[in-house]
């Protein structure tokens, strides 16, 4: 079998990638916005507040939960969700990175 096409980059590109295909949805945004408003929530409350149905609400859970943007810890019958603080400073310092890069190279190109 041959090598799949992430096997052509490095670890920190596809871990990057993954990050930033977890963000790339309103509803996970939207998620992760109102776990930073309450500092944790549960599932159930995340419901009441989007316009989306509980399967959809766990799908886009399970997505930023794989990506290691937020995790979670059983209490009761429910999840408590709060945001990965490690990744927070890991796409800060992407972004950093990003951002100095092309405050250095601005040639005024396009």
């Amino acid at each position: 079998m041959g090598a799949s096409k992430s096997d052509f980059f490095t670890q920190q590109q596809n871990q990057t990638a993954e990050i930033f295909k977890a963000l790339g949805h309103p509803a996970r945004i939207a998620i992760i916005e109102h776990i930073l408003s309450m500092n944790s929530c549960i599932c159930g409350d995340l419901v009441d507040v989007l316009p989306l149905s509980q399967a959809t609400v766990s799908q886009h859970l399970r997505e930023l939960k794989n990506a290691n943007i937020i995790q979670g810890t059983i209490e009761g019958k429910g999840v408590c969700y709060c945001i990965n603080e490690e990744t927070i400073k890991q796409i800060k310092s992407i972004l950093e990175i990003y951002i100095e890069s092309s405050e250095k190279k601005n040639t005024g190109c396009c």
